[in-house]
């Protein structure tokens, strides 16, 4: 029985835990959080396993491995993480169950069209750009962006999702952490579907949770060091 003994199940603890404790001092309750393992580069035996710890919400970056690891993995929310793009959108809307990373634009409309004639609706999170990298929406411009994303059939606007720069410590990402959570509260009424905030990653989870979060997109303390990126996936 030894060989079926993973890491990943003593790392979901220790996640869950640490979850956990960030929602005792939070006063929340522990399942409004929900982990969804950030899977880039890991391959399907390590979905497979992290699915067999409990962990059932997985985001994906790429459409590639999306297609792949759909494939071969069953019983598991497909979460598309990655910047959505005008070229790949509707093999998003083929493949993806939520799709955290949705700007207004070409490949929003691409994405929901595609939905659409599925006859789905998938949620959707508008990204907030805080860290001026040039993805996502500036907090100045959200408002219309909400908008405009909500008036498209095939998709709902259930959230927002930020990646503050790559913190120092912890701490260095609450103002982020705090500052989407002020905006999900002043759209909520314009927009009261938009309950989640996807935000906080392996480093600052716990003060991500402290601050509101509904998703913790968490990786390499769920997986393990990454393996190289193949700078060929799209």
């Amino acid at each position: 029985m030894a060989e079926h003994a993973s890491p990943v199940a003593a790392n979901v603890a220790r996640i869950r835990d640490g979850i956990a404790r960030a929602c005792e001092r939070a006063d929340r309750d522990p399942s409004s959080v929900r982990i969804v393992a950030a899977a880039k580069t890991f391959g399907s035996q390590e979905v497979a396993r992290v699915r067999d710890a409990g962990v059932t919400d997985v985001g994906e970056n790429y459409v590639r491995e999306l297609r792949a690891k759909r494939a071969a993995v069953e019983g598991v929310v497909w979460h598309f993480i990655g910047t959505l793009q005008s070229g790949t959108a509707h093999q998003v809307a083929e493949l993806a169950d939520v799709v955290h990373s949705v700007t207004p634009g070409r490949a929003a409309e691409r994405l929901a069209r595609r939905a659409a004639s599925a006859g789905r609706t998938i949620p959707v999170l508008i990204e907030v750009d805080f860290a001026g990298r040039g993805t996502g929406v500036a907090e100045t411009e959200l408002p219309e962006a909400c908008e405009a994303v909500a008036g498209l059939r095939g998709v709902e606007l259930v959230g927002l999702m930020t990646l503050p720069s790559v913190p120092a410590a912890p701490e260095d990402s609450r103002p982020s952490f705090v500052r989407l959570r002020e905006l999900q509260e002043a759209l909520s009424g314009r927009h009261p579907k938009m309950k989640e905030l996807s935000m906080g990653m392996s480093l600052d989870f716990q003060v991500a949770v402290e601050e509101g979060a509904t998703m913790v997109r968490v990786g390499t303390a769920l997986f393990g060091a990454r393996p190289p990126l193949d700078i060929g996936r799209t």
